[in-house]
């Protein structure tokens, strides 16, 4: 009897460690836009510094299906990156490249790869350690400027 209770209350603590562990993970789900297939259906998220996160980009639903991909950059590196990404139309290996700008790769905290229609990418990261408004966007050409919003770090 002893030791089943001591087995239990272990078995017990595991699952509530397991528990809290999962309730520390900010999960997000993206898709595109039931009203605007250029823009995503959050332009807001909230985590907090430092939270783990699972960001899935789900590209279904759309009424105008094309690819997408999902970036979250350092603040204020919004447009640079909007124009390094518009150049990438005229690059014949954009596509290959995720329509993912070589020159903005310090700019970019977290990215997915290009997401075609009717599938899905999932990424795991940790959120900056430093509080701040930090913008995400779609650079497939032409998107960024609809396809885009703010991920709200904070303490």
């Amino acid at each position: 009897m002893k030791h089943t209770r001591l087995l239990l209350t272990t078995l017990a603590s595991l699952a509530l460690s397991a528990f809290a562990q999962d309730a520390g993970v900010a999960t997000i789900e993206l898709k595109p836009d039931s009203k605007n297939p250029l823009g995503y259906d959050k332009t807001e998220l909230s985590v907090k510094a430092g939270q783990k996160v699972k960001l899935t980009l789900n590209n279904t639903g759309s009424i105008a299906p094309q690819p997408h991909n999902f970036l979250l950059l350092k603040p204020g590196k919004l447009d640079a990156v909007g124009a390094q990404a518009n150049a990438m139309l005229a690059d014949p290996q954009g596509m290959a490249k995720n329509y993912i700008p070589e020159a903005a790769k310090a700019d970019i905290v977290v990215n997915t790869k290009l997401v075609q229609p009717n599938q899905s990418e999932t990424i795991e990261f940790t959120a900056p350690a430093e509080a701040g408004d930090y913008p995400f966007m779609c650079t497939f050409p032409g998107h960024w400027m609809l396809m885009r919003g703010v991920m709200h770090v904070t303490n």
